[in-house]
């Protein structure tokens, strides 16, 4: 279980587990997600959120990881901009440990 902050001043957290983190990495919801312009704001929080609803809208298998990443993170009630930038480099710290656990085991 990892942390994140959701703010700026630190007063509020959001928990986010490997499992939201492994359905991040499966359905590459961070994936084309941030314009050009490298900036997270309150637009690429609802974009994702829309990307996620229409996933869990077209999937006629079980969509219960996409549907825990959202109750769990994208949809609590602290996710803003600030809280989507930690949790894009938590994934993306998260994601490199994997790959070098993979390496390891190879």
């Amino acid at each position: 279980m990892y942390t994140i902050q959701a703010n700026s001043s630190g007063t509020r957290c959001i928990e986010v587990s490997d499992e939201n983190l492994r359905t991040i990495e499966k359905y590459a919801l961070f994936r084309h997600l941030i314009d050009s312009n490298g900036i997270v704001d309150e637009n690429v929080v609802e974009k994702l959120r829309f990307n996620i609803r229409s996933l869990i809208a077209s999937q006629e298998e079980d969509s219960k990881g996409l549907l825990d990443l959202c109750i769990d993170v994208i949809y609590h009630n602290n996710m803003k901009a600030f809280g989507l930038q930690q949790l894009i480099k938590l994934y993306l710290t998260w994601f490199a440990a994997q790959e070098a656990e993979e390496e390891e085991d190879a």
